[in-house]
């Protein structure tokens, strides 16, 4: 676990966080090499309000400041005819890294998949982002060694 408490609070995001979640977002995609676009994080972010099509978290400190958000996205399992989630997003502003806001994002993330009645959570992250993975399997999160993912690649 980590040393410190967040001490700010997680909420739902509204249409009206929208601004704000898109500077998280933008930041967030350029942590993962892509090129600064604020304009495309607040369009993509603005069809997941319009669509209700995810469950974003928001992370403000005690003075009002946004400093993390978390994105859920809904998905089904066949094999277990159950519904389960995704969580696509997680970022934490550099400056408060370290200070429990991730644990407190991944922990309203879990409350979210309950209250969804979700029989599990996935997430995927870098091989080399080492100090997430350590965060994880610290909140109980397993590494899957039973199935090896894919993707496909599309246009567009």
């Amino acid at each position: 676990m980590q040393p410190f408490a967040f001490t700010g609070r997680i909420r739902a995001a509204t249409h009206a966080d929208l601004d704000r979640v898109a500077v998280l977002l933008d930041a967030y995609r350029q942590f993962y090499a892509k090129s600064a676009d604020l304009p495309k994080a607040h369009a993509f972010l603005a069809d997941r309000f319009a669509r209700a099509d995810s469950h974003i978290l928001l992370a403000i400190q005690g003075n009002g400041g946004a400093v993390g958000f978390a994105q859920l996205f809904p998905a089904l399992c066949s094999v277990a005819a159950k519904p389960y989630g995704v969580l696509y997003d997680l970022y934490v502003s550099p400056e408060v890294r370290r200070l429990g806001v991730a644990s407190a994002l991944l922990q309203a993330a879990r409350d979210v998949a309950e209250t969804q009645a979700w029989s599990r959570l996935e997430l995927s992250t870098a091989h080399s982002n080492l100090a997430a993975q350590s965060l994880y399997e610290s909140m109980g999160w397993q590494h899957d060694t039973v199935f090896r993912n894919y993707r496909l690649d599309l246009a567009g």
